[in-house]
């Protein structure tokens, strides 16, 4: 085979792993940016080391164990850090908040839709910030992608055992930060659908009462990149009337984001950004709007 047969053979594998890498990227790093740059990066490495790779191993275990290194080493060379919601910080030091994701880049064949959805949930990836950088890889690697201990072993150069221990930690840890189990549980897809149509309508008429019934009683909504955050129906629609202006001031269209629905939204014709919903059993647990205007054509370019 000549160079050039093997750099094409290289490139066809790694395209079809592209859409895993990423999210995995995105789950070890929080954030979209920095997913596709260490994707792009990890190419380059196995780009060069393609060479001498001779296949001991499965391609795709080499390509995990490159990408998650180079997490790691973004991780560890990182001074700012993606934050969980919720979490204190100090107003001293910038923070760079979790970026949501569009479905349609992450998303995996029907036959595993689900777990990959639980897998990209805003809930989820920000709990996963809580963990250090090595547990939150093996946890990933094990539970999410389901590699073997040993394979995980070697992508990271530690022992089976010492996987095992990381996993049990990691395990713990997240189920101290992790939602109530209730909070998580996803109503079937029309259902889902529903109540996003019925937030994008409560904002295109400006009405705080349609607002409050598609909330549940104990509903968070979270501004992003400000931090502002209200608990409980009431307090949420308190917070969000006076943003709503009049009919006609805001546009929305339905999107995906993190496997959960979402809107893309327009004030008054100019891009606002995105809120991400959570809708559970009696309405939505929770509205995260990331107002960041370059995500409304970011994700209308990745539909």
């Amino acid at each position: 085979m000549t160079t050039d047969q093997r750099a094409d053979t290289l490139t066809e594998r790694f395209e079809r792993e592209r859409r895993g890498l990423l999210a995995h990227g995105y789950r070890m790093l929080g954030s979209w940016d920095e997913a596709e740059d260490a994707v792009q990066e990890a190419y380059l490495r196995a780009f060069r080391a393609w060479p001498a790779f001779e296949e001991r191993s499965s391609v795709r275990v080499w390509l995990y164990r490159i990408v998650t290194n180079v997490c790691l080493t973004a991780l560890t060379g990182r001074s700012r850090r993606a934050l969980p919601s919720g979490l204190a910080t100090d107003p001293e030091e910038p923070a760079l908040w979790i970026q949501p994701i569009p479905t349609a880049l992450v998303g995996a064949d029907p036959a595993t839709e689900v777990v990959a959805r639980e897998g990209v949930r805003l809930a989820f990836v920000a709990g996963l910030q809580y963990l250090p950088a090595r547990q939150r890889a093996v946890l990933l690697l094990r539970e999410v992608l389901a590699f073997p201990a040993a394979d995980v072993a070697r992508m990271l150069d530690i022992s089976v055992a010492a996987v095992k221990s990381a996993l049990q930690r990691a395990r713990a840890r997240l189920a101290e930060v992790a939602p109530s189990p209730d909070r998580l549980t996803e109503p079937a897809d029309r259902e889902s659908r529903a109540l996003l149509d019925r937030y994008m309508a409560a904002w295109e008429q400006a009405d705080p009462a349609a607002f409050q019934r598609v909330l549940r009683t104990d509903a968070v909504l979270e501004l992003l990149p400000s931090g502002v955050r209200a608990e409980g129906n009431a307090a949420c629609v308190a917070l969000a009337a006076p943003s709503m202006d009049g009919p006609g001031a805001w546009r929305m269209e339905p999107a995906g984001a993190n496997g959960q629905p979402a809107a893309l939204a327009w004030w008054h014709g100019e891009p606002f950004g995105v809120a991400v919903l959570t809708p559970a059993a009696g309405g939505l647990a929770a509205v995260t709007v990331f107002a960041d205007p370059d995500l409304v054509a970011r994700f209308t370019a990745a539909r």
